[in-house]
């Protein structure tokens, strides 16, 4: 058995709860915590689930919205099994062995 690990990203969720409808209005809270982002890279982190993060954007995050880290994002895990041959399955034929001849010009 093998675990694959998946997360759930709530920020648009959880600036929705809060008031916060448009992702420019982050910009401003996050640079009075020291985190300079351009609006693109609001919008980007706010609209789409974030591979890497910086630890000052996300505790700015969490400031920002008075959550804990675990409301920002959720970890889920499912056990997968994996599914090994086993050597039981009709081999398919071999192709037939193809032999070299060896032409050889005639003389004259």
């Amino acid at each position: 058995m093998n675990k694959k690990m998946s997360y759930t990203w709530h920020l648009r969720t959880l600036m929705a709860e809060r008031g916060h409808f448009a992702t420019s209005d982050l910009v401003p809270l996050l640079a009075e915590r020291g985190v300079h982002l351009s609006r693109e890279q609001v919008y980007r982190l706010v609209t789409t689930t974030p591979q890497r993060l910086s630890l000052d954007v996300f505790a700015a995050l969490c400031d920002i919205l008075d959550v804990d880290p675990s409301d920002l994002i959720e970890i889920t895990t499912a056990n997968v099994s994996v599914t090994k041959p086993t050597g039981t399955a009709e081999a398919g034929h071999a192709p037939p062995v193809r032999r070299t001849t060896i032409r050889r010009p005639t003389g004259t």
